[in-house]
C-alpha cells in the first residue's frame, strides 16, 4: 500500500453505472471494487459478452450493436455512463462539430446514450493519447463540442498513465469527463501513487498477488522468430542483436531510423511491461517473457492488466488475448471509480 495517499472513498449510497463498449470487464471490475454497481453493460463482441456472463451472472449484459438499444429507461436510475469508445470511428466532418456531424460513429452513440440516461457524470476513454493530436485536435474538440451540446461541461482532458495507479504496465488512457451543466460540484482526477509496480510484482507472489501466476495456455513464436529472440537479453530489443540479424529481422525498417523499441523486445523482471496488444506474437510489438523465449500466457496477460486470477475469459486463445489486450486495467478502473465516488458523494451531500 502506498502510504502517501489513499484515493479510496466509500459511497454514501448505492451508485449505479451504465457501461458502454464494456469488453471483458476490466473497467467494470475496477468500478465494482470502488463500490459502484453495474446496472447494465453493452458490448457487441459475443465472446466478451460470454466472459461477462460467465463471471458475473447477475450483471445485465446488453449484447449487440449499441445502435439497436435505447437507454432512456436508465434515466433517473444510473449516476454514471462510461464508455471506452474507439476514436478511430470518429471522423471530423463539417464545421459545426456537433451531434449531427458525428452521426454514424460510435462516439455519436456514446453521446446519445448519455443524453438519454442523463446522469450527473459521464466518462469516456480511449486507449491511446493520439486522440489529442488526431486531425490536429479537431476530433477531440468535436467530442467536447458534442458533450457541450447535450448539456455537459467537459473537465480539462487528461491522459492517465497506468503505471501511476498500481498497474505494472506502461499503458496510457485518455479520459474525457463530462459533468451535467446543472451541477457545480468539482471533479478531480485520481491522484497518482509514487510506487511503480514491475513485471515481477505481476507474475510472482508479492505486492499485487498472493500466489504465483496460474498455469494457462499461451501463444508461441514461429521457430525462426524464437531463434532471433533467444539472442535478446532481458530489457533488450532489436538493437541488441548482431548487426546482420538486425538487418534481416527489421528489413526496410532498419534504414528508417527511430527507436522502434517494441520490436524484438524482451521485458525485464524489474520494469513494467510495455503496453499489451491484442496479439502477443505479432511483429513490431513483441513482449517476450524475461526468462523463456515465448509470449506471455493468457493468465500472465491478465495479471499484467491486473485482472483477478478467478476471472475466466471465454473463447479461443486468440479471442482471450484480444479481450485482455483491449481492456482497461482493473486497478486503473478502480482508481477512476474512487474519483467518481468522491465526486458523487460531494454532489449528493449538497
Amino acid at each position: 500500500m502506498d502510504e502517501e495517499i489513499d484515493n479510496s472513498e466509500k459511497p454514501i449510497k448505492e451508485f449505479k453505472v451504465l457501461e458502454l463498449f464494456a469488453g471483458a470487464g476490466g473497467l467494470a471490475i475496477g468500478l465494482e471494487k470502488a463500490g459502484i454497481k453495474c446496472e447494465a453493460l453493452n458490448e457487441i463482441d459475443k465472446w466478451a459478452c460470454k466472459t461477462l456472463r460467465q463471471n458475473r451472472p447477475n450483471w445485465n449484459v446488453l449484447e449487440g450493436d449499441i445502435k439497436s438499444f435505447s437507454f432512456e429507461e436508465y434515466k433517473g436510475i444510473v449516476d454514471i455512463v462510461t464508455g471506452g469508445f474507439p476514436c478511430q470511428a470518429f471522423s471530423y466532418a463539417g464545421k459545426k462539430l456537433g451531434l449531427e456531424d458525428a452521426r454514424g460513429t460510435l462516439f455519436y452513440e456514446f453521446a446519445r446514450a448519455v443524453q438519454e440516461a442523463n446522469p450527473p457524470i459521464c466518462i469516456g476513454g480511449e486507449n491511446v493519447k493520439g486522440l489529442l493530436s488526431h486531425e490536429k485536435g479537431k476530433t477531440l474538440h468535436g467530442m467536447i463540442s458534442i458533450l457541450d451540446e447535450i448539456g455537459y461541461n467537459v473537465v480539462p482532458v487528461k491522459v492517465l498513465k497506468a503505471i501511476n495507479y498500481k498497474v505494472p504496465q506502461k499503458r496510457e488512457r485518455l479520459i474525457l469527463v463530462g459533468i451535467r451543466k446543472d451541477i457545480d460540484t468539482k471533479y478531480e482526477y485520481p491522484k497518482p501513487y509514487t510506487s511503480i509496480y514491475n513485471l515481477s510484482d505481476a507474475l510472482k507472489k508479492g505486492k499485487l498477488y498472493n500466489s504465483d501466476v496460474p498455469k494457462s495456455e499461451g501463444s508461441k513464436y514461429p521457430e525462426h522468430k524464437k531463434e532471433i529472440l533467444d539472442l535478446v537479453p532481458p530489457k533488450g530489443y532489436w538493437r541488441d542483436l548482431p548487426l546482420d540479424v538486425q538487418k534481416e529481422y527489421m528489413g526496410k525498417s532498419f534504414y528508417l531510423g527511430g527507436g522502434k523499441t517494441g520490436m524484438a523486445r524482451r521485458i525485464g523482471w524489474d520494469e513494467p511491461s510495455l503496453t499489451l496488444t491484442c496479439s502477443p506474437a505479432q511483429k513490431q510489438t513483441e513482449r517476450c517473457h524475461p526468462d523463456e523465449t515465448r509470449p506471455f500466457t493468457v493468465r500472465e496477460y491478465a495479471r499484467i492488466q491486473t485482472f483477478p486470477d478467478d476471472w475466466k475469459f471465454m473463447g479461443s486463445i486468440s479471442q482471450q488475448y484480444k479481450q485482455i489486450g483491449n481492456a482497461v486495467p482493473c486497478n486503473l478502473g478502480r482508481e477512476i471509480g474512487y474519483s467518481i465516488v468522491k465526486f458523487l458523494n460531494d454532489y449528493y451531500r449538497q
